[in-house]
């Protein structure tokens, strides 16, 4: 019997814990990355190359039954260099789509999912106008590389106009309406190719500084968990997807807002390795490689507590059940995710209880 292999363009903590599902289904994974000894090394083959390398990427083409990638930012042109005979899921136009802010909020428009308001940016006037039409404050933001925060800020005043515009490249911005709201949340699910669609739970959000910091599942409104799994549909049907995709959204009011979506296995999908019948990781395998999805229900409420810029001096209460310990190899360094940790309880209020516990022992 051949081996069947997966070829992935990226080969950070995401790539490793595709790594280690493919592991369980005898499934080989290659890597396409210029890093030096990327996270995702110790569960696969390296091949140490741009990611927009022709070399590099033919090679990966050669030697895998289908590619995918790790994180939205991999160059389209890239992707589509990919020759015609083996697949890549998910397909360029979604990763075209979520790369370009102003590209997605008009496909969130044309498919009738709420987000707030927003304007085209090119100029100094064109933020005036967005001002006049949005009212303060609103958040400006490059249409592309913004992640983790980067890439945008907010604006509260007529006074700090001129200089935001200037200090994100004048042009090629978007302003978005400021949302009070409530609470984040995330919609996640996997598509097969043939078209079999399983979703995870709603899952509950916390950020700080921008970066993911906490998320919780399951979220409490059935109503919201059903508008969300609705829209996310709504975009997987539109962009033909195929593998995990993550539709970000703000609650206000009982209602959702779009916010972004990300075309790859999710931060906010890291409690499923532990708290759901099939990780976010396997599902995504199986959807590229058509096989049949696994179930996605929860085996106890679920929560997960990012580890970022330096790891904890004592590991003990992280890696002692019912917590589980991720521990990515990545140096240390200021607003770098370095691991995570997953809580596994019996009820919300135990789950909850153990995350607090556990943040405020990693910054005490």
């Amino acid at each position: 019997m051949t081996l069947t292999k997966v070829g992935i363009i990226g080969a950070g903590q995401l790539g490793q814990m595709l790594g280690f599902a493919a592991q369980t289904l005898d499934i080989e994974c290659v890597f396409l990355d210029p890093g030096d000894n990327p996270p995702a090394a110790c569960t696969g083959e390296i091949l140490k190359y741009a990611f927009d390398s022709d070399e590099g990427l033919s090679k990966l083409a050669n030697s895998v039954d289908v590619v995918t990638y790790e994180f939205e930012n991999v160059p389209v042109e890239a992707v589509r260099k990919i020759p015609e005979g083996t697949p890549v899921y998910p397909a360029p136009r979604a990763l075209e789509v979520a790369q370009d802010r102003l590209f997605e909020k008009t496909l969130f428009q044309a498919l009738g999912i709420p987000i707030p308001e927003f304007r085209q940016v090119d100029s100094v006037h064109d933020l005036r106008n967005a001002c006049n039409d949005l009212g303060l404050p609103v958040v400006l933001k490059t249409r592309k590389l913004g992640y983790d925060g980067k890439g945008q800020i907010i604006v509260q005043s007529e006074s700090q106009i001129d200089k935001a515009v200037a200090s994100l490249g004048n042009s090629d911005l978007i302003a978005e309406q400021w949302v009070p709201f409530e609470f984040e949340t995330s919609a996640i699910g996997a598509r097969t190719v043939s078209g079999k669609i399983r979703y995870y739970p709603l899952t509950v959000n916390e950020h700080r500084n921008g970066i993911l910091h906490m998320s919780r599942a399951p979220g409490e409104s059935t109503v919201l968990e059903e508008k969300g799994n609705a829209y996310l549909e709504r975009l997987m049907l539109e962009l033909d997807y195929v593998g995990v995709l993550a539709l970000e959204l703000f609650v206000k009011n009982g209602e959702l807002l779009a916010n972004e979506f990300a075309p790859r296995v999710h931060n906010s999908g890291h409690w499923t390795i532990e708290g759901a019948e099939t990780s976010q990781f396997e599902n995504h395998l199986r959807a590229i490689l058509d096989m049949p999805p696994g179930r996605t229900d929860m085996k106890s409420p679920a929560g997960m507590l990012n580890l970022i810029g330096k790891m904890p001096r004592d590991l003990t209460h992280f890696e002692t059940a019912p917590c589980f310990l991720h521990d990515y190899g990545k140096s240390a360094r200021p607003g770098r995710k370095l691991g995570h940790v997953t809580v596994i309880a019996h009820s919300p209020a135990e789950r909850d209880s153990i995350l607090k516990k556990l943040a405020k022992s990693q910054n005490p």
